[in-house]
């Protein structure tokens, strides 16, 4: 986007439009933008979000970095290989940059918003244009601006927060599922995680603005709506009064939400759960570790004990409920007969599915600063046994479905190829089964026949012979 234009009338967003007509008129097409975010649904949501702000100066999208004009990284901080699978791939564009010389090159997000990030970036990564944090969302196109007409790199690494902006408009990637957050930031400060330092404290949206944006969605079409927030229980409005309200707006569609913290989860939310017919019967519930001097260390605020507590409760309401979880496998100190009281816990509440990784050191939190002779062999040795275990639970506990008929929303095809298709259950669990690919993104009824290690396999209502 070369520039020859500069209106000082104009406001930036109007002159970024005016120069993205510009493009296109003499170059044929639009400018192009790549938007690759990294790590959690947040982020995906907040990819979303650029993507409408730059649709609505003119650009379109490609997901082929030679096609850009505009290349934006969305990044994680949470762990490790995700700070480095962005560096590698900021390093691959160092040649294209020299190729094209226009090319502008952004990095935002949480890895952005850490003041040595950024630093690193514009010390040995030259040819990157924009560096910019969590909360500079509002100055995006002031930034680009100044990018493309002024020709400086910018680096915004922000920590103001004040009232949630409710104009950006979120160009969605998927067509059958949504995010909606309904809250950001963070209060808890476990110690192991950077979360609140690079997106804030927590902050909630205004359940009229959130129910507005649901009725949106399910008028669109969408058939599964993901309620976000780092502790949704945290919700200021009242989280379990918020879902009884989306349960009662009028369309055929389902509703998860992420992540709820132990701490915090109650009886009222099982029950809200169980007493509305559009929230999935599932709750995923973080434990992270099976020790409490371990969920100390972790800041976490919850013992084993009580943790077990509210999966109990569920399940003396609905004996088959789902739960999934995090654990973090070798954190600093933990003893291997710590790491097993974890394994136990797993045999103890029967997940559906795990989602483990082993422990990553995060600048500037307090676990950063705690000594740890675990090995990284030892550690990812410990994470292949939690696997192994998870997958016999897994393997047994999923057999209680086989028989019985499951709501699955299909959204592609299956790993067996075509003619087959995968899903997931009201009860969050992998489906797959044969069918048409006109099915993907409506609700089928199938009857699950075999139970795997990871997922079921079942056959539709209608497909299955009468008589």
């Amino acid at each position: 986007m070369t520039a020859s234009i500069n209106e000082g009338k104009l406001s930036a967003q109007e002159q970024l439009y005016t120069k993205a007509l510009e493009y296109e008129r003499f170059e044929g097409h639009k400018p192009l933008a790549l938007i690759h975010s990294f790590g959690c649904q947040q982020n995906v949501s907040d990819g979303e979000k650029l993507k409408g702000m730059l649709s609505a100066i003119g650009f379109a999208f490609t997901d082929k970095t030679e096609e850009a004009e505009l290349i934006i990284y969305n990044t994680c901080a949470v762990r490790e290989n995700a700070e480095d699978r962005v560096f590698g791939n900021l390093g691959q564009l160092k040649k294209l940059k020299e190729k094209k010389p226009e090319l502008i090159i952004g990095i935002c997000g949480c890895m952005a918003q850490q003041k040595h990030v950024a630093e690193k970036i514009k010390e040995s990564y030259r040819y990157v244009d924009l560096v910019f944090g969590t909360f500079a969302y509002g100055d995006f196109y002031e930034m680009l601006s100044e990018i493309v007409f002024d020709h400086k790199r910018v680096f915004n690494q922000s920590d103001r927060y004040g009232d949630i902006n409710e104009d950006l408009v979120q160009l969605r990637d998927d067509k059958i599922k949504a995010f909606v957050p309904i809250m950001y930031g963070c209060n808890n400060f476990c110690t192991y995680c950077i979360v609140p330092y690079v997106r804030g404290r927590e902050r909630s949206r205004k359940p009229e603005r959130v129910l507005e944006e649901v009725r949106g969605l399910v008028t669109q079409g969408y058939k599964e709506i993901m309620l976000l927030g780092q502790n949704v229980n945290s919700y200021s409005y009242g989280f379990t009064e918020l879902l009884r309200a989306v349960n009662e707006i009028e369309g055929d569609f389902r509703v998860h939400f992420m992540s709820s913290h132990p701490k915090d989860a109650s009886r009222e939310l099982i029950d809200t759960i169980l007493e509305c017919d559009k929230i999935c019967t599932h709750l995923h519930l973080p434990v992270q570790a099976g020790s409490d001097r371990i969920l100390k260390a972790m800041n976490r605020r919850y013992t084993v004990d009580k943790y077990m507590e509210i999966i109990d409760y569920a399940r003396s309401k609905a004996p088959d409920f789902s739960f999934t979880t995090d654990i973090i496998v070798g954190f600093p100190g933990e003893s291997y007969e710590e790491f097993c009281m974890t394994k136990d816990v797993i045999k103890k509440v029967k997940y559906d599915n795990i989602y483990s990784f082993v422990y990553s050191r995060r600048s500037g939190t307090p676990a950063a600063k705690l000594p740890d002779d675990i090995s990284d062999k030892q550690k990812g040795l410990w994470l292949r046994e939690l696997i192994l275990e998870q997958r016999e639970v897994t393997s047994e506990w999923l057999g209680r479905f086989v028989g019985r008929t499951l709501r699955v929303l299909p959204t592609g095809e299956g790993r067996k190829g075509e003619g087959w298709l995968t899903g997931k259950s009201d009860e969050d669990i992998i489906v797959e089964f044969q069918g048409d690919k006109s099915l993907v993104g409506n609700f089928v009824s199938v009857r699950a026949v075999k139970a795997m290690n990871w997922a079921l396999e079942g056959i539709r209502e209608e497909d299955i012979p009468q008589g």
